[in-house]
């Protein structure tokens, strides 16, 4: 598969476009310990203002997801269940909230520092195909933090590589939403059939079919 650089008018698009896009792309992250880049695998699609209820966005604006409603090409990370991090690509023209949350990935480079970081976090050694597998995992492998909400992908520490052609794909209902966004009717997850590091699917007890 050959890949290339994309241009900021390719996240012009709802996330929903975008979302399935990104799957085999290689997203790089660099920092003072050295580069980790990540063949994302798997990914969920939100967009706002009252048409997606699983979106931090919903309920429009608030200084919570003000970089969703950003320029597109841009990070959104946010704190979740009070101990993790999640990592979005922001879409859509500015002003309209969209974004593409990164759900797995596998490590495709740094992998020793990637395992590092996460052993830190759990004390114990951690399968290849686990290491990015899950949005929080991910965040951890890669060295991003809630830091880096707001940061262009398009610039230094970020890199992006897009493949040049669709990949193949499925889709199906987001795992662990909660409510309509997590039902049927949204069937806004993207992953790579059959790939390992795709996290497993998990229904909310409070999602609606």
């Amino acid at each position: 598969m050959t890949l290339h650089r994309p241009r900021r008018e390719d996240f012009l698009a709802s996330s929903l476009e975008v979302a399935p896009r990104l799957l085999g792309a290689v997203l790089r992250h660099d920092s003072e310990e050295g580069p980790v880049a990540l063949r994302i695998t798997e990914v969920e699609a939100y967009i706002g203002d009252g048409l997606d209820p699983g979106s931090h966005a919903f309920r429009g604006r608030t200084k919570r997801n003000a970089v969703m409603y950003g320029p597109p090409g841009h990070v959104y990370t946010y704190f979740t269940y009070g101990m993790h991090v999640c990592a979005n690509i922001v879409c859509s023209p500015e002003g309209e909230a969209s974004a593409v949350l990164l759900r797995a990935a596998e490590v495709v480079e740094g992998e020793d520092l990637a395992e590092r970081r996460r052993v830190g976090v759990t004390g114990r050694r951690i399968p290849h195909r686990d290491l990015a597998r899950g949005p929080a995992r991910l965040v951890v492998a890669a060295g991003m933090s809630l830091a880096d909400d707001g940061a262009d992908v398009f610039a230094p520490p970020f890199d992006l590589l897009l493949p040049d052609e669709q990949v193949d794909y499925v889709t199906g209902p987001r795992t662990g939403v909660s409510g309509a966004g997590g039902g049927l009717a949204f069937p806004w997850r993207y992953w790579l059939p059959g790939d390992p590091t795709v996290s497993p699917y998990k229904r909310h007890p409070k999602s609606h079919d």
